[in-house]
């Protein structure tokens, strides 16, 4: 019996998965005056797309969760969520061990030291993981939670956007951030616009691009002021809509992901590890003089607490001086600041909660690595589910 809701739609070959494999490039090497280091921008070129599946593994295993995790938010108390979520992680820990821990636990000891607790921070992201499920659940089924939530650094970002030129909110991969940062911005007042890469959510099959992913971006945009969805195919259209919107004074929040866009940089972080940025937003305030900002969203205590945080302003030394920055040409070095003032708000985050984080780099450059094809998640790591 064929399943014509899982055949390939018009639209579905647009949207393609992590699979898709690219060939990076280093294009620049760009030193930053006043500092003894440089950053390495490169490109992304796809050479084999993958092919979008139907239906995976992980398609009922995730149905299934978010099932369950819908009757715990609507029968169960606010104090047996914590629990109830720690002792569902542990349930496939020997495979996720044996798949994810070697890889993490390089990639963690090279940021943070050899002294870390790797295996404490492992069970604490899997943790963490089934908690941001069970946060979705609840916002689904919208029962009374009310959890207090936080925001720091909304003055700074005000006192920004009388300056007329928008901002952008650079986004950190905590699980946290997904549901919890927008809403604390939307609590705040602030109007916020998402750029999201195509397939985001939770699957990306045929299967949950249409029944999985939805649901969780219709509880996104309800603290959003709008949506803009990132296709590779299109980006003179997008770039055209986020230029606008800073126009217009908006705040355009942008999450540190390299996968949707066509080039990236690589910056040394902590004791002897990397990490991969998005050059996007640098580009956006180098261009144009828009204010950016770092965020990262927190959960200080599980369920009840959480705490997002706006960093101050990151102002190269080269802006300083200039009040009122001028549209110039690219500026690898300008570029290669922002890319560094990023790095090191990333690093002082990872430091208060590195068991929230979704996405490491790799304990290697990819500048030392042999073969530059790789999958689309090329410089990051995410445990496998």
């Amino acid at each position: 019996m064929r399943l014509t809701w899982l055949t390939r739609s018009r639209t579905a070959h647009r949207n393609r998965p992590s699979g898709d494999r690219y060939r990076s490039e280093i294009i620049a090497d760009a030193p930053v005056p006043g500092r003894e280091e440089s950053v390495l921008f490169f490109s992304r070129k796809l050479i084999r797309p993958a092919r979008l599946r139907g239906f995976s593994n992980r398609d009922p295993r995730e149905s299934l969760l978010l099932g369950f995790y819908l009757g715990v938010a609507a029968l169960l108390p606010v104090e047996w969520w914590a629990p109830v979520c720690q002792k569902v992680s542990r349930l496939r820990l020997k495979r996720h061990i044996r798949k994810d821990f070697a890889r993490y636990a390089k990639a963690v000891r090279a940021v943070l030291g050899g002294g870390i607790d790797a295996e404490a921070l492992f069970m604490g992201l899997l943790a963490a993981n089934h908690r941001r499920r069970l946060t979705f659940a609840a916002h689904l089924c919208r029962t009374r939670w009310s959890p207090l939530i936080r925001l720091e650094g909304a003055h700074g970002l005000q006192a920004a956007l009388l300056r007329g030129r928008g901002a952008i909110l650079w986004c950190d991969l905590f699980t946290a951030q997904t549901i919890i940062g927008k809403r604390a911005l939307h609590e705040a007042g602030i109007d916020a616009h998402q750029v999201s890469i195509d397939f985001h959510g939770i699957s990306d099959t045929i299967f949950g691009l249409r029944f999985l992913n939805p649901a969780l971006v219709e509880v996104e945009n309800r603290y959003l002021k709008s949506r803009i969805v990132f296709d590779r195919n299109d980006t003179y259209q997008v770039t055209a809509r986020i230029q606008k919107i800073l126009k217009n004074n908006g705040v355009v929040l942008m999450t540190n992901t390299i996968q949707a866009g066509s080039t990236f940089a690589e910056a040394a972080m902590g004791e002897s590890g990397w990490t991969h940025l998005a050059s996007a937003p640098a580009n956006f305030a180098a261009r144009a003089g828009t204010a950016l900002f770092a965020m990262s969203t927190f959960e200080t205590i599980a369920f009840r607490e959480y705490r997002a945080v706006i960093s101050p302003e990151l102002v190269p030394a080269a802006r300083q001086a200039s009040e009122t920055p001028a549209m110039e040409a690219k500026n690898m070095a300008l570029l290669a600041e922002y890319i560094l003032l990023k790095r090191d708000r990333l690093l002082e985050a990872l430091k208060l909660h590195p068991e929230q984080m979704m996405s490491w780099s790799g304990h290697e450059g990819l500048s030392e690595r042999q073969d530059s094809v790789a999958p689309g998640n090329d410089a990051g790591l995410r445990l496998s589910q």
